[in-house]
This record gives C-alpha cells, sequence and structure tokens, in this order.
C-alpha cells in the first residue's frame, strides 16, 4: 500500500495521458490449468504422514525392501489420492465458474481520451469500479458495509445540463462531458468507506470552477445502481479498490478434532519407530540390521492407518449432508464442510445484535416531548393535536381573557406536537419512490403522489420508521429530489421546501442535520437529530433529557434527540461561506468541516425524543437460554449505543433476571483503567457492558488482566464496537483461553469476526449476503444455532470421535497379530497376510460396517434440544482423548493377541490354515466390534454388516492362493474360528454390560 499515491484524472485534455488502472479481474483461484496437478500433489505431501506413506509404496521398488506385491501399498494410496484430486477439482470447478460469471459481466464505456462508464438500472450486478458520480441515482450497498437500505448518490453541480445534442436526449448529456476541459482530484486509496477526499475542477469557465467532492458524490465498487441511470468516471479499479483492500484473506481453517488425531498418529508414528527397533534388538543387530528395520517399518506400517484421514473427510461430508437435509433448519447452508464437528465443542459464542438477535425492523414507539409522552396507545392523541395546530396554526382564535386555562395548555401541546412532528418529516435522508401498479403508471403515481404506490428508501431503516409515523399522524412525505422537499397535510395542502445543506450522519459525529427554507413563509431553520451523549451538549439547558433518554432505553428503545435552530438570511449567508471554503480544502478537510458545522450547533431548542424499537428474532429468548444451559458463554458485540445493548441483553435474556450487571465506566487512560478493572475485580458472577472506546485502552494496557477476568463472566456485552474490535476479541479469547469460538453475524461489519471464528455462522437477513457467503455455515434464522449445536455439533464430534479411534483400532488388531506372528517365528520380517487379503481387510470387508459408525447416535434429537446439558460433557473433549485412546490401544492388542496365539494353538500342521483360522476370527471380531459399538441401530448398519459378511464368504473361492478352501468347510474350522472370536469378543461385552449397569453415562439415564 506504499505505493498509492493521490491521482489526477483528466476528462476532455486529449493531450494528456490517459490514466492507468489496475486489471480489475477478480481470481479466487488457487490454481491453474497447468499448476492444478503438481499443485495438488504438493500440497498433500508436504505434511509428513503422506509424504510417509508415498516413501513406503515408493520402496517398494528396492527389491531387499519389497514385502509383497507393489498394488498393497499403492492401490491405498492412489485411491486416498484420487478422492482428494477430485475434491479439489470440484472445488476449482465452482470457484473458476464464480469468477466466470462475474469477469464477464457487461458494461457499457464510453472513451475519447478517458474512461467513462455508462450504467442501466438493475444492471447485471454489483458495480465493478471506484467511480465519481456524474448524475444522481440510488444505491445499495450492502455487500459492502450490510445495509440494505438505498442511498442517494449526488453529481457534481457543474456537471450538469450539459447538452449539446437535445435530440439525443441522455446521450446528448453524456457526450457533454467531452467537451468541457476539466480534471478530478482524488486522494490516494485507502480502507476508509465512508469517506472520500477530492475535488473537480472544470478550467473553461470565468473563472474555473472548483467544487469539493466527498461520499456523496461516489460511486463504490460491490455496489447496485437500483435507481437511475449513470455516468461515471471511474478513478479507482484492481486492488486499489476499497472493497478490496479491506478484504483480509480468510484463514484456512483447521479443526481442533483434527490437530488432536493428528497428535495420536505422531503417537502411532513413535510406537511403529519403536517396535521396529525392538525387533531389531532382539535379533542383536545382526547382519544388514539397518535394512531390517526399514523391513519392519514396512511390515507394521498399518499402525499408522493410511484409510484414517479419508473416513474423517468422507464422514465430514455425510455431516454437512445431514445438516443441510435437516427440515427443522430448512435454508441451512454448509460452506466449510472440514469442520462440522467444531460445533460440537463451542465454548464461546460471539454474537452481533441487529439482524442478528433483532429483527433489524423498526417500530415507532414513544414520542417524548418533556412534559408528556406518547406511547403506541396514545398516537390517536398526537394525529388530534396536529389536526388541531394544522386548522387553527396561530393557537387560538379567540381573546386570551376568555379561554380557559385548560384550553390554553391543549393549545400549547399541540403547538409543540407539531412542531416535534414537522421536525422529524423534515430532519432525514428519506426519498418517496413511485412504483406503478396495475391501474397507475409510474409518471402519473408520481405527479399525484398516490399513496398506495409510494415507498420510502433511505439508508436507515430507523428513518423510514419515523417518516412513516408522520404520515401515520397527518404529515406525509409525498416528493423529494437534491434541492427540495415537500410534504402534505391532512388537509391536502402541499407544504414546499427548499434544502439548503444537508449534514449526513456518521459514526463520529453520531447526528444528521440540515438547513431548509419554507417557500411560504422564507423562513430558515436548522433541524439535527442525533445520539443523546452528543445533542446534550448542543441543546439548550433542560433537567428532563438524560433522565427520559435512560428510562427509554431502558425499555430497549433506540433514542434520539430532536432539536431546531431558526436562522435569519444574512447568518446563512455567512455560514454557507465559510462551510463552501472548508469543503474545498484537501487537507484536513473532515475538521476544518466539523468546526465551520460545529458554529451552528448551539443553544438550539429541544423539541422532543423519539423511540424506536428494533423488535426479537422469533425463539431469540429460548435459543440463548439452550446455549447458556450448554455451558456456551453468550457475548454480544454490536456497534450500537451503551444503553439500547444492554436493553436488548436484559429484553434477549442474555442477562438472566437475578443476574447483577457491571457497566464499565468510559475511561481514557491507563489510571483511569486500573481503577476501573479494581473495582470490577470486586464483582462476582455478574454480566459485564463496556464500551469499544474503553475496552480498547483496556487491550492496550491490560490486555491479561481484562482477558481474565471478562471470561469468568457469565455475557459480556460490548457495545460501539468496530469490526476490527470484534475480530480482535475472537483472537484474544481463543488465545487466552484455548477454547472454541463461534461467531454469529448477517452484516458486512461481521464478516472479519466471522473468518477470524473458529466457527463462523452467517445469518441471512436485511443487512445483505456477505456475513452468510464469508461464514463457514449459513442459517436463515437464529434460532436455527440452537439445533445446530446441540444436534449436529454433538453429533458430528461424537461421531467423528468413535469412527476414528475404530479405524485406528482396526489397524492395531492387524499390526499387533503381525507382531505377535514374527515373535513367534524368530523375529522374522516376514507379513502375515499378502496380496488382496490386506488390502481387502481395510475396504471391502470391513470399510462399510465401520464407516456406518457415522449414523450412529446415543439420543433422539429431541432429547439433545431438551438437555443441553449433554453438550456440557463434549466440552471436555471426553470423546476423543488421551484415556479413550488408550483403552482402545488395549482393547487392539487384547484381541490382536488373543486372535493370533488362538490360531496358532488350534492351526494343523499347515501355515496357510494359520491365515484361514486368524483372518476370518479377525474379520468377525471387527464386525462384531462394530455391533457392540452401536447404540441406535439404522437399517443402514444391518445392511453394511450383512453385505461386508457376505462380501468375504463369497470371496474366499478366489483367495485359494492363500486360504485352502476345503479346510474352511470343515467343523473344525468352523468351531476353532468361533472359540477364538468369543474369547477376543465376550470379555468386552462383559466389561460394557458392568460399567452401563453401574457407572452409566448420563445420555444413557435419559433413554432408559
Amino acid at each position: 500500500m506504499g505505493d498509492f499515491r493521490p491521482r489526477t484524472v483528466w476528462l476532455g485534455h486529449p493531450e494528456k495521458r490517459e490514466q492507468r488502472y489496475p486489471r480489475n479481474v477478480i481470481n479466487n483461484q488457487k490454481y491453474n490449468f497447468f499448476t492444478f496437478l503438481p499443485g495438488v500433489l504438493f500440497n498433500q505431501f508436504k505434511y509428513f504422514f503422506n509424504l510417509y506413506f508415498l516413501l513406503l509404496a515408493c520402496s517398494q521398488f528396492v527389491n531387499e525392501l519389497r514385502l509383497g506385491a507393489l498394488y498393497t501399498y499403492w492401490v491405498p494410496l492412489g485411491i486416498v489420492l484420487i478422492i482428494t484430486i477430485l475434491r479439489e477439482a470440484v472445488e476449482e470447478i465452482r470457484c473458476y465458474c464464480r469468477d466466470k460469471e462475474v469477469n464477464s459481466q457487461i458494461y457499457s464505456k464510453l472513451s475519447i481520451r478517458g474512461k467513462i462508464l455508462c450504467l442501466t438500472p438493475f444492471c447485471i450486478s454489483y458495480f465493478p469500479h471506484f467511480c465519481l458520480v456524474l448524475g444522481s441515482c440510488f444505491l445499495r450497498t450492502d455487500q459492502l458495509d450490510g445495509e440494505t437500505d438505498w442511498k442517494l448518490r449526488h453529481p457534481v453541480a457543474c456537471t450538469q445540463r450539459l447538452k449539446v445534442m437535445p435530440h439525443l436526449m441522455f446521450l446528448g448529456d453524456v457526450l457533454g462531458i467531452f467537451i468541457i476541459r476539466s480534471y478530478v482530484y482524488a486522494e490516494e486509496p485507502n480502507i476508509d468507506i465512508h469517506n472520500f477526499i477530492g475535488t473537480f475542477t472544470r478550467e473553461d469557465g470565468d473563472p474555473p470552477v472548483n467544487e469539493s467532492l466527498s461520499i456523496e458524490n461516489t460511486l463504490w465498487a460491490s455496489t447496485v445502481i437500483a435507481s437511475g441511470t449513470v455516468v461515471g468516471v471511474v478513478i479507482y479499479t484492481g486492488k486499489e479498490l476499497r472493497s478490496v483492500m479491506n478484504t483480509s484473506d480468510p484463514r484456512h481453517k483447521v479443526g481442533l478434532f483434527d490437530l488432536e488425531v493428528n497428535c495420536l498418529t505422531k503417537i502411532l508414528f513413535g510406537a511403529l519407530v519403536v517396535v521396529s527397533l525392538v525387533m531389531v534388538a532382539l535379533q542383536h543387530f545382526a547382519g544388514r540390521w539397518y535394512l531390517q528395520i526399514f523391513r519392519f517399518l514396512l511390515l507394521f506400517s498399518n499402525i499408522v492407518p493410511i484409510s484414517l484421514r479419508v473416513n474423517l473427510d468422507m464422514g465430514k461430508m455425510v455431516f454437512s449432508w445431514m445438516i443441510r437435509r435437516d427440515s427443522k433448519i430448512p435454508g441451512t447452508v454448509v460452506r466449510a464442510s472440514t469442520i462440522p464437528e467444531q460445533l460440537g465443542r463451542i465454548s464461546y459464542l460471539l454474537t452481533d445484535k441487529t439482524g442478528t438477535l433483532t429483527q433489524n425492523e423498526m417500530v415507532f414507539r414513544r414520542l417524548h416531548l418533556g412534559t408528556v409522552a406518547y406511547g403506541m396507545d396514545s398516537m390517536d392523541e398526537v394525529q388530534s393535536h396536529f389536526n388541531d395546530s394544522t386548522i387553527n396554526p396561530c393557537g387560538n382564535t379567540t381573546p386570551t381573557s376568555r379561554v380557559p386555562a385548560a384550553t390554553k395548555v391543549r393549545k400549547t401541546i399541540s403547538s409543540r406536537v407539531h412542531e416535534a412532528v414537522k421536525a422529524i418529516a423534515l430532519v432525514h435522508c428519506v426519498t418517496p419512490a413511485y412504483e406503478a401498479n396495475g391501474v397507475t403508471d409510474q409518471a402519473e403515481a408520481e405527479q399525484h403522489y398516490e399513496d398506495t404506490c409510494r415507498v420510502y428508501q433511505a439508508a436507515s431503516p430507523d428513518e423510514v420508521s419515523l417518516v412513516q409515523w408522520t404520515e401515520s399522524v397527518g404529515l406525509t412525505l409525498v416528493g423529494r429530489d437534491q434541492n427540495s422537499m415537500q410534504l402534505r397535510t391532512p388537509s391536502g395542502q402541499i407544504l414546499n421546501f427548499t434544502i439548503l445543506q444537508i449534514f449526513p450522519f456518521t459514526y463520529v459525529s453520531k447526528r444528521m442535520g440540515i438547513i431548509v427554507r419554507d417557500e411560504s413563509t422564507g423562513e430558515i431553520t436548522f433541524y439535527m437529530k442525533g445520539a443523546d451523549v452528543v445533542m446534550a451538549g448542543i441543546v439548550q439547558y433542560n433537567d428532563w433529557l438524560e433522565e427520559e433518554c435512560g428510562n427509554m432505553a431502558r425499555e430497549g428503545l433506540r433514542v434520539l434527540v430532536v432539536s431546531k435552530k431558526s436562522l435569519t438570511e444574512e447568518q446563512y449567508q455567512d455560514f454557507e461561506a465559510r462551510y463552501v471554503q472548508a469543503k474545498l480544502s484537501v487537507h484536513d478537510r473532515s475538521l476544518k468541516v466539523a468546526t465551520v458545522i460545529e458554529s451552528l450547533e448551539m443553544e438550539m431548542e429541544l423539541l422532543c425524543l423519539t423511540g424506536v424499537e428494533d423488535q426479537l428474532q422469533a425463539d431469540v429468548r429460548p435459543t440463548l437460554e439452550i446455549l447458556r444451559n450448554a455451558g456456551i458463554k453468550v457475548w454480544m458485540l454490536t456497534g450500537d449505543k451503551l444503553e439500547t445493548a444492554t436493553c436488548t441483553a436484559k429484553n434477549a435474556h442474555l442477562v438472566t433476571r437475578n443476574q447483577e450487571i457491571h457497566i464499565f465506566n468510559s475511561v481514557t487512560t491507563r489510571g483511569e483503567a486500573h481503577l476501573e478493572l479494581n473495582a470490577f475485580r470486586r464483582k462476582h458472577d455478574c454480566a459485564l457492558v463496556i464500551s469499544g472506546d474503553s475496552l480498547e485502552v483496556c487491550l492496550k494496557f491490560y490486555e491479561y488482566e481484562f482477558m481474565e477476568l471478562a471470561c469468568q463472566c457469565p455475557a459480556v456485552v460490548c457495545c460501539r464496537c468496530a469490526p476490527t474490535q470484534k475480530a480482535q476479541i475472537v483472537r484474544l479469547l481463543q488465545e487466552r483461553t484455548g477454547k472454541l469460538t463461534c461467531a454469529v453475524g448477517d452484516g458486512g461489519n461481521d464478516v472479519s469476526m466471522i473468518q477470524e471464528a473458529d466457527c463462523g455462522v452467517g445469518v441471512e437477513g436485511k443487512e445483505g449476503k456477505q456475513a452468510s457467503l464469508a461464514a463457514d455455515f449459513s442459517v436463515t434464522q437464529f434460532k436455527h444455532l440452537g439445533r445446530l449445536l446441540m444436534v449436529h455439533g454433538r453429533n458430528s464430534y461424537k461421531r467423528s470421535a468413535g469412527l476414528s479411534q475404530f479405524v485406528i483400532h482396526r489397524s492395531l488388531c492387524i499390526s499387533t497379530m503381525q507382531a505377535v506372528f514374527s515373535s513367534v517365528f524368530y523375529f522374522a520380517s516376514v507379513p502375515l497376510y499378502q496380496g488382496f487379503l490386506i488390502i481387502g481387510y481395510s475396504t471391502i470387508y470391513t470399510m462399510f460396517p465401520v464407516f456406518s459408525l457415522v449414523l450412529d447416535k446415543d439420543v433422539k434429537s429431541e432429547v439433545a434440544m431438551l438437555y443441553p446439558e449433554l453438550y456440557k460433557d463434549l466440552l471436555k473433549g471426553r470423546p476423543l482423548s488421551f484415556k479413550t485412546f488408550l483403552i482402545w490401544v488395549l482393547i487392539s492388542i487384547y484381541q490382536g493377541s488373543i486372535i493370533m496365539y488362538g490360531a496358532l494353538l488350534l492351526f494343523e500342521s499347515e501355515f496357510v490354515h494359520i491365515v484361514a483360522i486368524s483372518f476370518t476370527s479377525l474379520i468377525l471380531t471387527e464386525l462384531l466390534m462394530v455391533a457392540l459399538t452401536i447404540q441406535t441401530w439404522h437399517w443402514l448398519m444391518i445392511v453394511a454388516e450383512l453385505l461386508s459378511l457376505a462380501c468375504y464368504i463369497a470371496s474366499l473361492v478366489f483367495l485359494h492362493e492363500f486360504i485352502d478352501v476345503y479346510f474352511i468347510a470343515t467343523m473344525s474350522f468352523l468351531w476353532k474360528v468361533t472359540v477364538i472370536t468369543l474369547v477376543s469378543c465376550l470379555p468386552l461385552y462383559i466389561l460394557k454390560y458392568l460399567r452401563r449397569r453401574f457407572s452409566p453415562p448420563n445420555y444413557s439415564k435419559l433413554t432408559t
């Protein structure tokens, strides 16, 4: 980014060199046609264990190391590689198709010596460049900042009405751009999507015209032209785009379960080396002992199961399919099929508020005038007061001496209501749009202000709800353009206002203002609305603002303070001159503009408070209760104000009624942070509420202490949180606790948090699909999260643990038998099983029954939802631990030893009988162990057991090279196999029965 510099884009200067732009092509592929195969193979073999199996297979080309047929080593490795290559190919093809669809979009380009774009309404997809607007339009920015509401963009004033060929209509305006001599100065590319600094200079005027450019004059890449036809001058492309610079490469998420399995595999490899060395040592290192070490490494290579990775990957695909097919969580999408088992071990859930816990549907609930407040049940009084003041604007029609006191009060309240409603109807950025219906066309609807055709568009749903409320009480916004606004009274009269200046809402200023001139009276009025924290210092002194704002916030309402100030013509002209000068500044423009505006923001008249409610999503409370009972701590990270965030936390029961809330006071210095942390340390079992600014100070000076205290809280609410802070909190939780985190959000501002978390869940809502597309899992409602974790997460983890341990058991059994066989025959490096027997053992004979464990479940899904405490047991990692691993190792050694020693004791003089007895007993033991492990039978499990047994019996006809076909048909063979199989399995079944009888697991208590 150090190479980025400010630039000048020339228009109407043929002698100037055309501006060079970076390529505007999206490429999300990891490989191309030539690098695909080498790249996939490199990524597979850069890991030690894949390389280990490759070296094993290659060693069979050396005669001194060959132990059997080449295919016994190359076929399993080939199957693993083919599955991996096919999976990567499918993902690459999907990625290529998505990129091609975006890169193939066609846009109109008009150019003489500069790049000009002409776009039509609802163009193919998202806008590809960063442009300067030369015509008014509405914009949708849902994929950039998560907001789906339309935003109005204003053109450069001096480029309007340049028609040189009137008969060409719109094209005449476009061609006029090439006639004027002008240039655009733009700041260097940066990551700030909320600000832009530049100037537009027209040189052919006398004098030359300078106009300041801001965010309101630009079209961002990744946005949609929602209405209007636009001509734009391209400023940035490719890597210089804001959207590209704000996008960090998503980290490759490796599940904790995979890391644990890798750890166990390393232990198995260590055991393989130790066993090989022991075998050579027992030979007293005779002869070429180093070759014997390699032969034993090959002989016992089954200790490290090559099929483990494939089984787990296929299992994850099945788990992902089950999630997508669950009818109780419709619309759920799995975008990261490699980590479904992560959902079963979440300790911290970090969630956004607006649109995730709440519906992002605003409803006007309260109007407060200081001495009187109106709720939903008394809006008819507001309408009555407003109608009275409209009919009798002077306040009274009779001499004051004859008017009773009560009437005078009512007249006063009516006038105050009138001023408040009028202010609310004017101070906004809402634009009414008229859509054609079956009866009226669009032009006619707009001309006659048809109510049935009108819809409101704005950058904030709060503003739409306020304008809809003013319409409900009698004052309707019927028209608006860049310079004027029209309101309609209950009597049908149209009030015309000229818009002189607009000061948009920003996250820094936390307020929005507008200066209008009433066309009927010529009065100039400055209206402003904003958060109480900033408006308290702007409005005239009063004794009720702070208290009432707190009361409304405690009810979960978003509070706005509305005020006004009358201006004389001289005051406004003086302000306009200073404001225009400040806007032309290239350096410190924001500071200079803010200073000029603040000169107006003094001693403003407080008109009213408005309270808007953002309603909770369906079943948020029971879902949060389920998560809490499951041992998951929920943190709410929001950009909303402290009072509203606290109210939502209470309303959603994120904080229970009997829990105390500790509100972390605002701190700016290290000393203040130290004192606040000490005060917080004395609290016990209380929820924490902290603002983003205070959080930043605490993390700067006392990161470890703060995180230690916060992790002990049952719930944490971080308000006024920036997107980067959300990701930072997730990262700190991972580093400090070592626990798994899950982040849930619905907007573009939640993407960084979602990508940083171990599991990212996107909610498809009103703020677009950016969070959903960036997440590992996508749901349509927050309430689906409960089933996703309690049922699918729990099942995926338990099934993965059972599958991995059984695959390891299967490999250790045959390796134990090989060790016993070699020990009995003087530590010879001779394989017990060769050729198809060794391949068939881990494929057609046992693969289906073992893999059918992915269908096993200990409790029904209804029970898992009813008793979320079952989820808490998984947080300790007990299904796959060193303890369970050791138990399975001992079981494998016991069964492998019993089978091998039994076969050696009972065979009849011929070696081929040992192979027949031991291999058959081994297959039957594996099938019986699967049956003993299963807790809930599925019909596919029965099919897998019977199919595998049938495959083995049928294949005996073709295995005469290894097994005596006539011997297996005798009663001697049958009783010997039966005895060995029973001795290897029956004691384990008895131990399992006794354990369930006297020390049953928690889930068994619920199923009995």
